[in-house]
């Protein structure tokens, strides 16, 4: 006698693929209860001009953030973001100084397009030594990126002498609108997070590097087994986030003007929480730059809530990105 077919698994199966979906669209619903509160706690929250002043600040976070999601979904980490950002910024001021105060000084425009590709080559540079000592040299990128964290910082403490980098004045007047205009409304670093995230989107999914980069942050060995060149993928998964570096650094030095020694501390915080907050799995092997998109979003909106709002104070903000991170690694315990 034949069992008689029943319909449980498939109700299980059905549930699990919902939990999984509800997972998914966890970010967009936490972000969007973050937005309700933020409205309901003060008027201002919900302006235009708040809005963009938001996405605006996300921009710098949200392109480093992206860059990092092929980096934990290879397996990866990289501690040394915001010491390299400041590093670039300090070489891009320094030389674009030189090539106006020089004798035959060049224009402007000129030479802030010297400025931004030096500022791509360097990190691209950083990146591809970031992944060949971790591919090749076989050192863990936890041990690389801590120590060049220290490198980066100490050179440019030493190229500031302790103090600031300024960009010349009148470089900073014709640099100033990479960061201040808009297009259509929208503010240019808006623009760039959104073709960045976009591309990295259609990199990560669409794309055989893409899948390979989950193949090898899924099991290493057995993608060496398929035939994927391990080595290359993740070089070139470094170099990926040198250059999401760099692009985040062009548009970092007209806000200010200036790098010093405390130039984008603790941007690898925030961007390692953007990633983890947005679904990607700290283990690798699977991840969403959009989910990666709404979590760098979602942790800006606590810190402006925070900054409209006397909840706590925002020097506890740090604080804040901490407790998540741990949190969803803790939910996130059982997974891939």
């Amino acid at each position: 006698m034949q069992p008689t077919p029943t319909s449980k698994p498939n109700k299980s199966a059905a549930s699990l693929a919902g939990l999984e979906r509800l997972k998914g669209i966890g970010p967009v619903i936490a972000l969007v209860l973050l937005c309700i509160a933020g409205a309901l706690l003060n008027p201002d929250f919900a302006t235009l001009d708040n809005m963009m002043n938001v996405l605006t600040r996300t921009a710098f976070i949200g392109i480093i953030a992206v860059g990092m999601t092929f980096v934990i979904v290879s397996g990866g980490i990289d501690l040394s973001v915001g010491s390299m950002a400041a590093l670039i910024a300090g070489v891009m001021i320094v030389a674009m100084n030189a090539l106006v105060a020089g004798a035959h000084p060049m224009a402007a425009p000129a030479v802030i397009l010297v400025g931004v590709a030096l500022a791509l080559a360097l990190g691209a540079l950083f990146g591809t030594a970031h992944g060949l000592l971790i591919s090749r040299g076989r050192i863990e990128a936890f041990i690389v990126t801590l120590g060049t964290l220290g490198i980066f910082r100490a050179v440019l403490t030493w190229l500031a002498d302790g103090g600031a980098l300024s960009l010349d004045f009148n470089l900073s007047e014709s640099y100033g609108p990479v960061y201040y205009q808009s297009v259509l409304g929208v503010p240019i670093p808006v623009w760039v997070f959104a073709l960045v995230a976009i591309g990295g989107a259609v990199i990560l999914n669409r794309t055989a590097y893409g899948q390979h980069v989950q193949a090898i942050g899924s099991n290493e060995q057995v993608a060496r087994y398929a035939a994927i060149r391990v080595d290359r993928v993740k070089v070139l998964t470094y170099l990926l986030l040198g250059v999401c570096v760099a692009i985040a650094t062009i548009l970092y030095v007209p806000r200010l003007g200036s790098a010093t020694p405390t130039t984008g501390i603790l941007w690898e915080l925030e961007a390692i929480a953007a990633v983890v907050v947005g679904g990607t799995s700290l283990r690798g092997g699977a991840g969403r730059v959009m989910g990666t998109v709404i979590g760098a979003i979602l942790l800006s909106v606590i810190g402006n809530i925070l900054n409209l709002t006397s909840i706590i104070s925002v020097h506890l903000n740090p604080a804040v990105q901490g407790v998540v991170i741990i949190a969803v690694a803790y939910l996130q315990r059982g997974r891939r």
